[in-house]
């Protein structure tokens, strides 16, 4: 009898080892249904940027079930690239695949790795359907979701964060990751609630000058991504009046119209595709003295020197990387401090991105995120 029980425990305990995982539906941020095993096995990050919320959800764990991403990070990210090599050098031999925009991402070594997932930013999704890429994908089995930190923000954040929580088998990580971003923010936006009559310094933010080209004003944010931390640390985008897509550009004349109190720009360590080398250097343990001296050097450009925010000495630079992951509560807790220094003078930005690296990261914190121009410098 006791041997009849066993063998019973045996076989069914055998059976729920073998049985395949059941599917589940997932539906990404362009409304698309996707029916996926979950947890996946073997994902092809389509943007590697998404792996700062790829470690913040698995800490040790990030590289676990990662056989392929794109080479965004070790291009456009460089600094944060070396802090994960060096955490987990395995990663230097990882397959790297391109843009599917621009048609350089090999979806035949995609299929050769036999992933079950590849995950895409919602502006690939265009060019992934014009040129067959999804339809090739799902004949080789592999599903393709789209997640957004990026063109809408504000709505998709959130969503994108839980749908990668799903696919790595994290979401009460998840969860825990979206409770504190949403915890950070408002110890800005209910403060500022709290002000009767706020005034808004007027803002521009200049996206990515310094990079190719002429290096030419005015690229900016419309009333998203960028556009919208200002507003939430309590600024008025000035670009917003105008503008209503995610990016565009602004008229320099419309520029002095505005006359903005705050100037502030977008830099990264481009070094590996710009051109002209003239772009701010912020980023993970970024020298601040060439940082600083890029910013005043675009101070020059026409028609910034007429500007109040520049004769003021109210210029400051900010990650660009910020604008594509979500770790937003940081520069909107700077940007508060820039605009309302008496408002804000407890908070400490630094201390709680140190923290949010403690608590989340599997990479150390070093400083170097934000710059600004010292008062009188042009």
């Amino acid at each position: 009898m006791r041997l009849t029980t066993l063998r019973h425990i045996a076989v069914l305990a055998l059976a729920l080892v073998t049985r395949p995982a059941l599917s589940a539906e997932i539906t990404d941020v362009t409304g698309r249904t996707v029916e996926i095993d979950l947890p996946a096995k073997r994902v092809i990050v389509g943007e590697a940027r998404q792996i700062h919320v790829i470690a913040a959800l698995k800490g040790e764990q990030t590289f676990g079930t990662i056989v392929g991403w794109r080479d965004d990070l070790v291009r456009k990210d460089p600094d944060s690239y070396k802090a994960y090599a060096e955490r987990f050098p395995q990663i230097e031999k990882l397959p790297r695949f391109g843009y599917v925009p621009q048609g350089d991402f090999s979806l035949e070594t995609a299929i050769w790795l036999s992933p079950d997932v590849i995950t895409l930013n919602l502006e690939a999704e265009k060019s992934a359907k014009e040129s067959g890429f999804e339809e090739k994908a799902a004949a080789a089995d592999i599903k393709v979701i789209y997640l957004d930190f990026r063109i809408d923000p504000d709505r998709n954040s959130e969503t994108s964060i839980e749908i990668l929580g799903q696919l790595f088998g994290a979401e009460e990580r998840a969860k825990e990751f979206i409770a504190y971003r949403r915890a950070e923010i408002a110890r800005v936006t209910d403060r500022l609630a709290t002000v009767k009559n706020l005034k808004r310094p007027h803002v521009f933010i200049e996206r990515a000058p310094g990079i190719s080209g002429e290096n030419t004003c005015c690229r900016t944010f419309g009333p998203v991504n960028f556009g919208a931390m200002v507003e939430q640390a309590g600024g008025h985008n000035v670009a917003a009046d105008v503008i209503k897509t995610t990016f565009g550009d602004l008229n320099p004349e419309q520029l002095v119209v505005s006359d903005p109190q705050h100037v502030i720009v977008t830099g990264s360590n481009w070094a590996a595709e710009s051109d002209i080398n003239q772009f701010v250097p912020v980023g993970r343990g970024a020298d601040m003295a060439l940082a600083r001296e890029r910013l005043a050097n675009l101070m020059t450009r026409t028609p910034f020197p007429e500007l109040k925010a520049v004769k003021d000495g109210n210029v400051h630079g900010v990650w660009h990387q910020f604008y594509g992951a979500p770790y937003e509560f940081f520069p909107i807790q700077q940007f508060a401090k820039w605009f309302h220094p008496d408002l804000f003078a407890d908070l400490d930005p630094e201390a709680n991105f140190a923290e949010f690296h403690k608590r989340f990261l599997p990479v150390t914190y070093q400083p170097g995120y934000f710059v600004s121009l010292e008062k009188g410098s042009n």
